[in-house]
């Protein structure tokens, strides 16, 4: 898993058949230090997250483990909204902070 900021979402009106009902987001990936990376996914949210949350990513063939995502063609889903990340023991993210 990679931890992501939700940037954006992603509309899409034609698409799969399997992919219908379901949300995309755009994220961005952060480092060791929380700095922004260049690289963003599209990934799929069951879980519900909002703009410039905190999230973990699955990817490859571990976005489609999750109940009702075996058939989709997904590679990357939201698979939690984070509350607090710490490194070192030092406080990296917490979502509280950022209200």
């Amino acid at each position: 898993m990679r931890i992501a900021i939700v940037r954006g979402t992603v509309t899409s009106t034609q698409k799969d058949p399997s992919l219908t009902g379901v949300k995309f987001l755009l994220v961005q990936y952060v480092d060791l230090e929380g700095q922004p990376q260049p690289d963003y996914a599209v990934a799929a949210d069951p879980v519900g997250a909002g703009t410039d949350e905190w999230v973990l990513i699955s990817q490859g063939s571990a976005a489609r483990q999750p109940q009702g995502n075996q058939t989709r063609p997904l590679d990357a889903v939201v698979m939690a909204i984070i509350d607090t990340v710490s490194v070192g023991g030092r406080p990296l993210y917490n979502k509280r902070d950022q209200r």
